[in-house]
């Protein structure tokens, strides 16, 4: 049922909004996942501060770290120290949008085998899946990447989930989760959805991320200027999923909502899909 895979669910936040944080407890879980995004100019004090603040309003922070940026080894360290202090338990790791690495780290392969995560008592590690592959690197070696970082973490005792890109119609994700399965891919696979937002940034910003064929789901249906600024919520994927995952048990294990800024829009949508009453529920822990 799509109200079972909604209350699966985490849902993104951007440092920008962390004064909107503790007006998710109005919508959202105890101890749901948010993940902290990392802006282009964002500093890691800031993804420190915001995972304390998503802490303090009782949700479950789960900071991105873009390894290209780390500049050296010390970095690294301190990052990970600082996030785990903050009360970050997971973190999801990605090479970053950036062509070049400012530090010896290419690949997030590159941290996970240097055994810090578990120095730093980190258990659980999320990681990006690409269902629709990447503008820049070929579809082989994304395969590739995918699967030898689900088994290097689970034969070193990390849980790994695979977060997607978000995507637009179901069958390709299906279709790349199976392929993961039948490659004996044990990891949790999340789906990535686009949570509600204008039709006309989410075909923007859908180029930009290298969104694949399911594009076309956007791009096919609002012709119009007047329908590009109209907005979309992604009802219609959460019900083809929730078939999905009925039709075939064990393929994947979540949802993700990219809030795309609008966090708290996010947040609200996600509370209706789970049909759960619209009342605080979460807890902060300084009240």
């Amino acid at each position: 049922m799509r109200s079972e895979l909604a209350r699966e669910s985490s849902v993104e936040v951007n440092s920008l909004e962390s004064a909107d944080i503790r007006g998710g407890r109005d919508f959202l879980w105890p101890g749901q996942k948010i993940y902290v995004s990392h802006l282009p100019s964002q500093t890691s004090a800031q993804t420190v501060d915001t995972c304390a603040k998503v802490v303090a309003s009782g949700f479950d922070p789960v900071p991105h770290v873009p390894v290209r940026l780390l500049k050296n080894e010390q970095q690294l360290d301190d990052i990970l120290s600082a996030i785990r202090d903050a009360g970050a338990s997971d973190l999801l790791l990605i090479a970053g949008d950036y062509a070049r690495p400012e530090g010896p780290y290419k690949e997030v392969m590159e941290v996970m085998r240097t055994g810090k995560l578990q120095k730093y008592g980190f258990t659980r590690v999320s990681v990006a899946g690409h269902p629709e592959g990447h503008p820049a690197v070929a579809p082989d070696e994304i395969r590739r990447a995918q699967v030898e970082k689900a088994r290097h973490g689970a034969a070193a005792g990390l849980e790994v989930t695979l977060v997607t890109q978000f995507f637009f119609e179901a069958t390709p994700f299906v279709n790349w989760a199976r392929d993961l399965r039948l490659a004996g891919v044990e990891a949790r696979i999340v789906a990535g959805l686009p949570g509600p937002a204008r039709v006309g940034r989410l075909l923007a910003l859908a180029r930009h991320c290298g969104v694949g064929p399911s594009i076309r789901v956007l791009s096919s249906r609002y012709k119009s200027m007047l329908k590009l600024l109209s907005d979309r919520s992604p009802d219609t994927l959460l019900d083809d999923l929730a078939h999905e995952r009925d039709r075939h048990p064990g393929l994947f294990d979540g949802i993700h909502l990219y809030s795309f800024g609008g966090f708290l829009r996010t947040a609200a949508w996600l509370r209706q899909q789970a049909e759960l009453p619209c009342e605080r529920r979460v807890q902060s822990k300084r009240s």
